[in-house]
């Protein structure tokens, strides 16, 4: 649903949920003294919520194939299924975790809408690049977007070449 749900209705929902008196938001408020909506704990829980389709899909990817197949003959020999995912499983997809972990980062890096509805726009609080560029294209400061700009399309870069070098450098699946 977050890959379809436009950012800014998924936001309100979020921002619903996490307000002190909903049952979620009402649970955090009491466990922490501190409210999920308008802070940087609500923005990160919305920021992870947006990003699952991101880190789901190279984890199933992952998950496929050999590793399916290396567990069965893991099971064949009594392992356990706990035994099987944490020493068979999660190294074989390892590829999988780090694609999935760094994708799910970048997508939520440049995010507008979820992060503009649950976490606001506080200055020192919860103000991020992404409603920073938009402020100053709003207020015709093009050389500060510019500069936000071109600092996040460098990271994204780094980020999928560091992606695809260590790809490159560790095969999609350990033989066992």
């Amino acid at each position: 649903l977050p890959l379809v749900l436009p950012p800014t209705v998924l936001g309100f929902y979020l921002l619903i949920a996490m307000s002190p008196e909903a049952p979620f938001g009402g649970f955090w408020l009491q466990a922490t003294g501190e409210t999920l909506s308008f802070s940087f704990a609500g923005l990160v829980l919305g920021s992870v919520i947006y990003s699952f389709p991101f880190m789901i899909q190279p984890l199933q990817t992952a998950f496929e194939g050999p590793v399916q197949q290396a567990m069965r003959t893991a099971a064949s020999l009594r392992a356990s299924p706990w035994d099987a995912f944490f020493t068979i499983a999660v190294p074989m997809s390892i590829r999988g975790f780090v694609t999935a972990t760094v994708l799910s980062f970048a997508h939520t890096l440049g995010e507008f809408g979820v992060v503009l509805m649950v976490g606001g726009n506080i200055p020192d609080r919860t103000r991020v690049a992404s409603i920073e560029i938009y402020e100053n294209v709003e207020t015709l400061n093009y050389a500060d977007a510019h500069a936000l700009s071109l600092i996040l399309l460098v990271i994204s870069f780094v980020t999928l070449f560091c992606v695809f070098l260590f790809n490159k450098r560790f095969p999609a699946h350990v033989r066992l």
